[in-house]
């Protein structure tokens, strides 16, 4: 069946979310346009003056409404300590579990030659600039356990170490609480590779 041509636009504009196919686009216009009128609005509303007022934190990319993020504008952060991250959701990850207080830079992705991803689109000129600076003693590498993450941590690690910076890469391995045997191979390696000493 063919779509009126906003109905279609609107359904298409669904689909650039991810993890939305065109089921769930169509599932989702019909709701609103059917449904949920106010909040469709609402939703417009929002995304409105997101897109006005959201912008990028000037030191570490994160987004936020003012020049500095609440993490950057923290004085009480520690400042030898900055973990690069792919992307804001792993900022608010790692905010989470509490285990953290040092401060971040987001990447906004990772590197990937193939999309046209080099370190230009990534910030590395920003995150020298920050190395630069001389109060970062320890650079953590928190991009994901992909090729393409992988890549990148090896990059920044020999960023950090032409600066004689300290680089260090979050462990991988089995998650608390997980059985062996319904773990995958992949991460029973990184585990393995990743043991530590128990004393």
């Amino acid at each position: 069946m063919k779509h009126s041509p906003r109905l279609a636009q609107l359904i298409e504009a669904l689909r650039s979310l991810p993890g939305v196919g065109p089921k769930t686009a169509q599932r989702m216009a019909f709701h609103l346009l059917q449904d949920a009128r106010p909040a469709a609005r609402a939703l417009s509303q929002a995304l409105d003056g997101a897109l006005a007022s959201v912008t990028r934190c000037r030191r570490c990319r994160m987004l936020t409404e003012e020049e500095l993020c609440s993490i950057c504008a923290a004085p009480q952060r520690e400042t030898s300590l900055l973990c690069a991250v792919e992307s804001p959701a792993d900022v608010v990850a790692i905010e989470q579990s509490g285990s953290y207080r040092g401060r971040y830079f987001v990447l906004m992705g990772h590197l990937s030659p193939l999309d046209g991803v080099g370190p230009e689109q990534l910030g590395i000129r920003e995150l020298e600039a920050i190395l630069e600076e001389g109060s970062v003693r320890e650079l953590i590498l928190a991009t994901n356990p992909t090729v393409e993450g992988e890549a990148t941590a090896h990059f920044l690690a020999e960023l950090a170490t032409r600066r004689g910076l300290h680089a260090s890469r979050i462990a991988h391995g089995v998650p608390i609480g997980g059985e062996l045997e319904y773990v995958d191979g992949g991460t029973l390696a990184h585990a393995l590779a990743g043991r530590q000493t128990v004393v």
